[in-house]
């Protein structure tokens, strides 16, 4: 499941020379956030079908056509209105179905379905890192246009891993806890779900997942610069 949350954009490391209109900043965002967001939900969608699990594909929900993930108000409004006022960054996109009864064993395999999104995210940050290192061998005209784009992806990225990872269902992180449990556990720990984004948003906005996150992004983002130089 995809989720943006909990992070102040004016918080991370990265950031570009350039000072960019709202207009212009938007459409910077707007390629790695639809980037981020298709890529990982079909990541969802790819290892359950590795897994035995076919209701993404028989729903069509396995491609990257980012209209099939696009949810218009936590896809596109919110992270819309968190990068024009530079607040908290929240919204989310259409989960890729995932019937975990048809994996060839649920319980093992539930962990890698759910850790397909998150990897797909750090290796995407790392490709906008690779962008942004590099980013003097493209015409010069493009040069500040295109750091900022990478900046975006590199923090929307490293946002969804970190904050997906979380464990708290039905976040990613929840999933990957279930499957790690012993089996009792696991199943009260999965009665969680249903009160997961509620106490998500509590934790966002009393700023107790900030705290808490803060400290793994700057992890993330130290091991990405180290990767990339």
């Amino acid at each position: 499941m995809a989720v943006i949350a909990g992070l102040k954009i004016n918080e991370l490391e990265f950031r570009s020379q350039m000072e960019l209109t709202t207009i212009q900043k938007m459409a910077a965002y707007a390629l790695p956030i639809l980037f981020a967001i298709t890529v990982h939900e079909a990541a969802h969608g790819y290892a359950a079908k590795y897994f035995g699990d076919l209701t993404a594909e028989r729903m069509g929900r396995i491609t990257l056509n980012p209209f099939k993930h696009i949810d218009p108000i936590g896809t596109v409004l919110l992270p819309a209105l968190s990068v024009m006022l530079g607040g908290i960054l929240f919204g989310w996109a259409k989960p890729v179905p995932v019937n975990f009864a048809n994996l060839r064993r649920p319980k093992q395999d539930m962990l890698w379905v759910a850790l397909a999104g998150p990897a797909s995210n750090f290796v995407m940050a790392l490709c906008w890192g690779l962008i942004l290192a590099r980013v003097q061998v493209f015409p010069l005209s493009a040069q500040d246009f295109l750091a900022q784009m990478s900046v975006a992806g590199i923090q929307i990225n490293l946002v969804l891993l970190v904050l997906n990872l979380f464990p708290l269902p039905p976040l990613d992180g929840g999933r990957i806890a279930v499957s790690l449990l012993p089996m009792q556990a696991a199943i009260a720990f999965s009665r969680i779900e249903r009160y997961g984004m509620f106490i998500l948003i509590a934790l966002l906005f009393t700023g107790i997942l900030g705290a808490i996150l803060s400290p793994v992004l700057r992890f993330f983002q130290h091991l990405l610069a180290t990767l990339v130089m």
